[in-house]
């Protein structure tokens, strides 16, 4: 399990590292932009963010 978890989140790591590597001028717009937001439409994207991982793994099993 505790292995599981690990390349998870090496695979999350990677992910997230993707869009400022490959096109950082897009990246630090979209990062300002989000700055601007409200806490509660911060939390609606968590929110979704969340619903559409559980999902994923949902239909991954």
């Amino acid at each position: 399990m505790s292995n599981t978890l690990l390349l998870a989140l090496a695979l999350m790591l990677i992910i997230e590292g993707l869009l400022p590597f490959l096109v950082p001028g897009f990246w630090r717009e979209t990062f300002r932009r989000l700055t601007e937001l409200s806490d509660g439409q911060v939390r609606f994207i968590g929110l979704t963010s969340m619903l559409a991982g559980l999902l994923l793994l949902f239909l991954s099993r």
